[in-house]
């Protein structure tokens, strides 16, 4: 069946880990008739959750895509993972949908994953529907989790549902704006007329959703500050008005597990939920609208990679008409791509699409150049849609391949999750020799480490990363470096005088001469600077790189035929490390600047975390409603498992950002415990 942009939705079900989400859009699917067979996560047969690293570990990693149809309408429902690790779809899909359908449990409190959905969905200027889920558990708390919501958004959150039943007993739900009572699932289930007694039981809620609807519509606001009630459908035109522009949150309610509440929810996707015509997406300020006859234009909002089937960007086609065969450019590289197998994915399914029109979603496959984040256009318009902004990596641990063979194909295998996955980082450290990943959290970069395993063969290792102290000197001093070696035949013979200095810090390393009367030829010179520039490389006191030193040499001897560079390189490099050990040498270690937004109420305790690890308090800011931001000066030394540590003191509700500011310092224990480390490993080694 074909659709027009106005028939169609598109909607996010998000929220925290473990809420319902993938149970719940199993039951819309089957309601539908979009599927035949109910699947479940614990028993790893749903229909999102379809990747056996999903499938093992009863939770969604990565959003689905699954489309629907109902009462002439088709839906296309994004099941997008809940858990911080894996918050980065939420930033894709947020750029392509028109709502999200945030779902809870019935319980008095608000998860991270509700927050973090909320304030994505702010962000994007989303329209917001709240499913409360799990009513039929036995300390389901349905009036604890309103009070907790009206007291966090007042009247703009407004349940439009009455229950049929508590807890075990819960059977069903009135909606008050349909005049429908919706008893058992959506199969088998009935739809009744409301009794008396459910009228009168929903009498508050109707005052509470004027107040709504008022809230919604300017017009209406004037009526009923006038003292005049709303009629029904004034009701219901300023909820629906109010939820197109965020002024309005509904919340329906229902069981997941049981089916319970299904239709209703699909009814109000498709009354409530503004369509792509109704709620056009933006761009430079002005709105795209989804005209199916304007220049082709599409955004690629999530890509996967397999080494099979290749890579699969998922694109909303934002104008235009998408179709097999097409030429496209990709704006952010300037590649021509060509429009090959083109589907509706339902899950890992693909379904054929003959053509794709604006305000619609779909899979391409095998595309070259393209990623999540571009801009696929006609090769004659000139559009680039903004990029998305993830978050920033907050974790990372060190990788080594395990053998040749994983070595030899580790680089192409991050590649194509890079690709994949934007809140992911490769990077190779230099300083300190080791492969990095860094992502958002130990789960997601467990994650990707089963993945290189188990899709591309690839077996790593993983370790600490390693932190890139650096060593210097605080004090001026000389010393002499000679080597002399005669083992027969011609000889070896370089000797050089050179005084260390220490530099301000950051400056690097600076190299000049002050010889007279020729007592070294100048052609040696560069061979002793650089002796004591790879000698720097090695460290002296703990295997650091050395900075902020200048080094002069001021005398020298040498001799007609023993000299050569490779003599003087040598003893450029004694006469370095002479001189540093009498320069008072100390180890520098890499501070950060961290911002760290909590809930005031952590607020003590994250204070307190940044003094055991030598934080050094820079003040703190209101960012928000009982939000704070506190900046600090922290070593990196003591911020490796950061991510995690602040995940448990604030109950995943913290967040932090870090850059690097400068070297200090480091303290006298912390040193010598450096420099003990680096003395018995060269021990073992030379025992070896």
């Amino acid at each position: 069946m074909e659709y027009k942009a106005e028939n169609i939705r598109n909607v996010a079900i998000v929220g925290h880990g473990g809420a319902g989400k993938t149970t719940l859009v199993e039951q819309m699917l089957y309601a539908a008739g979009a599927i035949d067979r109910l699947g479940s996560v614990d028993q790893g047969n749903s229909h999102s959750d379809f990747d056996p690293q999903e499938v093992r570990r009863k939770i969604s990693l990565s959003a689905s895509v699954l489309p629907l149809e109902w009462k002439g309408c088709k839906i296309n429902l994004i099941d997008v993972p809940g858990y911080p690790d894996f918050i980065g779809d939420l930033y894709g899909v947020a750029r392509v949908v028109e709502a999200m359908i945030i779902v809870t449990p019935a319980q008095d409190t608000l998860d991270v994953g509700f927050d973090s959905a909320w304030e994505v969905a702010e962000q994007a200027g989303l329209t917001r529907l709240v499913f409360v889920n799990k009513m039929e558990r036995d300390n389901a708390d349905f009036p604890g989790l309103m009070k907790v919501l009206e007291s966090r958004f007042g009247v703009k959150v407004v349940p439009i549902q009455v229950p049929v039943g508590s807890q075990s007993g819960f059977e069903g739900v009135y909606d008050i704006l349909e005049e429908k009572v919706y008893i058992g699932d959506a199969k088998t289930g009935k739809v009744e007329e409301p009794s008396a007694d459910m009228h009168k039981a929903a009498e508050a809620q109707i005052e509470k959703m004027m107040d709504a609807a008022a809230e919604g519509d300017d017009d209406l606001a004037l009526k009923y500050l006038e003292g005049e009630s709303l009629t029904e459908e004034e009701i219901e035109h300023g909820l629906e008005v109010g939820a197109e522009n965020g002024k309005v949150f509904p919340v329906l309610m229902g069981s997941a597990l049981n089916g319970i509440g299904i239709q209703s929810l699909l009814d109000h996707i498709v009354g409530v939920v503004p369509s792509p015509v109704v709620k056009p997406k933006q761009h430079d300020g002005k709105p795209i609208e989804p005209d199916p006859n304007a220049p082709l234009s599409a955004f690629v909002f999530k890509t996967t990679a397999d080494p099979y089937v290749g890579r699969i960007n998922y694109v909303r086609v934002m104008t235009g008409t998408l179709k097999p065969d097409s030429a496209i450019r990709n704006s952010r590289n300037d590649e021509n791509e060509r429009i090959g197998s083109l589907a509706f994915p339902l899950g890992k399914e693909m379904k054929p699409a003959s053509a794709v029109i604006a305000g619609d979603i779909a899979a391409l496959s095998k595309l070259q150049y393209s990623r999540t984040g571009d801009t696929l256009a006609d090769p004659k318009q000139n559009v680039s849609y903004e990029p998305i902004k993830f978050p920033e990596p907050i974790y990372r641990v060190a990788i080594v391949a395990k053998s040749k063979n994983d070595e030899d194909k580790l680089g192409s295998a991050i590649a194509r999750i890079v690709d994949e996955d934007l809140t992911f980082r490769h990077s190779r450290d230099a300083e300190v020799h080791q492969d990095l990943i860094e992502g958002m959290g130990d789960i997601h970069l467990d994650s990707v480490i089963e993945k290189l395993r188990d899709k591309f063969g690839v077996n790593v290792e993983t370790s600490e990363a390693k932190i890139p102290f650096r060593e210097t000197i605080k004090a001026s001093a000389k010393a002499q470096g000679k080597y002399k070696k005669q083992s027969g035949g011609r000889g070896q013979y370089g000797d050089c005088h050179v005084e260390l200095s220490p530099l301000p810090r950051g400056t690097g390393f600076e190299f000049s001469d002050s010889i007279v009367g020729g007592a070294i030829p100048k052609n040696y010179l560069p061979a002793i600077e650089k002796g004591i520039v790879d000698s720097m490389s090695k460290g002296f006191l703990a295997g650091y790189q050395v900075v902020d030193v200048k080094a002069n040499v001021y005398h020298g001897s040498y001799h007609d035929v023993d000299s050569s560079e490779m003599a003087f390189k040598s003893a450029g490099a004694l006469a370095f490390r002479n001189a540093a050990e009498q320069a008072q040498p100390t180890i520098l270690e890499p501070i950060l600047y961290v911002e760290v937004d909590v809930p005031e109420e952590y607020t003590g305790d994250v204070m307190g975390d940044l003094n055991t690890r030598r934080g050094r308090p820079m003040g703190m800011e209101m960012i928000g409603v009982g939000r704070q931001r506190i900046m600090a000066e922290v070593p990196m030394a003591t911020m490796t498992k950061y991510a995690l540590d602040l995940r448990s003191i604030t109950k995943g509700r913290g967040r932090f950002r870090v850059e690097f500011r400068r070297y200090d310092e480091l303290p006298h224990s912390e040193q010598q415990a450096l420099i003990s480390d680096f003395k018995k490993k060269r021990t073992e080694e030379a025992d070896d």
